[in-house]
């Protein structure tokens, strides 16, 4: 091919073509600085005094981003102990939204403001100096030690932090209020639930309906609230969800979802022939229809699998399975105690819980409350 030839190819469209790099040589990136000279954001460089009354200023706009986030953290802590508290609380399922964007919110603003001030700190208050570190024995001697000493005092020197007061004193108080939030969160951990678990809903609608006459308190189906007759569940195997009726009409609407969560209860139809019931419990059940708590005694999660062929209540979370046809005895996984059973009866045709359940609902590290 001639060299006519191989202009024409490289430099097609009369565009040069690209030029190659020969091994060895510098690379051009050297020649270019990634920050220009008269950028303010740089750090000043080896050996560069401070401006100082470029230095005064940083330090106040530092110094105010400082108390920024003493601010935020302190309305953080407070909204978390105070006004979260009221109506219900911040642990209620309808004011978690709320809580969420109030106090992610102000820990957000907090750490940003503290970012950035320890950022304008460090690019504009501090020097920048190269630092070669040689590798030695591990142990250090005399003199390095002295060494390690005198870089150290250097550097916090350099750093502002020991002739700056104002900046050490508002990073301070910045950072209190970081440390003690954590032992703040530790109060959803508690109070522990006391007694509150050994009694639910059904008791006292159980007593409610006793007052009128009646035997007990009709089930309703979970979602529709229709009162449940027997022969409305008269298949063998099958299971629904049920509460107590009225309990969304009598029970203040900021507690609903509390007493529902306790008082929610899984009816099965297990088999006549296959059903076993407890000593004492011969009579708690209505033809092989029977009532189980489904929070699950381990952990609290809801026991909501059941398994047809073998009449096994199975909890998704942590697998605990439990035997509907044997009081509920756990046969598997971490549940430490079978799931509290309601006693039944029937009424006009009704499905009816005649009492409370004997037993604390919920996890079993909680019955001892």
């Amino acid at each position: 091919m001639s060299d006519d030839n191989k202009d024409d190819n490289n430099g097609a469209a009369g565009r040069p073509g690209p030029r190659e790099r020969v091994i060895g040589t510098p690379s051009p990136a050297r020649e270019k600085a990634l920050l220009a000279e008269d950028d303010i954001s740089a750090p000043a460089g080896v050996g560069e005094q401070l401006d100082e009354a470029s230095a005064k200023r940083a330090e106040r706009i530092v110094a105010t981003l400082f108390l920024v986030a003493f601010a935020s953290s302190v309305a953080f802590i407070a909204y978390f102990i105070g006004w979260s508290g009221r109506d219900g609380g911040m642990h209620g399922v309808t004011r978690a939204r709320e809580s969420n964007l109030w106090l992610g919110g102000l820990m957000a603003l907090s750490f940003l403001a503290l970012a950035f001030g320890v950022t304008i700190w460090v690019r504009r208050l501090m020097t920048s100096k190269p630092i070669v570190q040689e590798r030695h024995e591990m142990a250090a001697d005399e003199e390095t030690r002295a060494a390690f000493t005198e870089d150290f005092l250097e550097g916090a020197d350099d750093s502002g932090i020991t002739k700056r007061p104002l900046l050490r004193r508002t990073l301070l108080l910045a950072a209190a209020p970081l440390g003690l939030a954590p032992l703040v969160l530790l109060r959803d951990l508690g109070p522990l639930p006391e007694k509150r678990l050994r009694h639910t809903y059904w008791g006292e609608a159980v007593k409610k309906a006793q007052a009128e006459g009646k035997k007990g308190v009709r089930l309703v189906v979970d979602g529709t609230n229709k009162p449940l007759l027997v022969s409305d569940f008269s298949s063998p195997g099958s299971m629904i969800t049920v509460l107590p009726e009225g309990i969304e009409e009598e029970v203040p609407e900021d507690q609903v979802l509390t007493q529902e969560a306790k008082a929610v209860t899984i009816l099965i139809n297990v088999p006549a022939d296959q059903f076993k019931p407890a000593k004492g419990r011969e009579n708690w059940h209505v033809n092989g229809i029977v009532a189980y708590s489904k929070v699950c005694t381990h952990v609290g999660c809801p026991a909501a699998l059941y398994e047809q062929t073998t009449h096994h209540i199975l909890c998704p979370c942590h697998q605990s399975t439990f035997d509907a046809t044997d009081a509920a005895k756990v046969i598997f996984g971490p549940a430490a105690r079978s799931l509290p059973q309601l006693p039944l009866a029937v009424e006009d045709g009704y499905l009816v819980a005649t009492s409370d359940y004997h037993e604390p609902v919920g996890p079993s590290f909680w019955e001892r409350g």
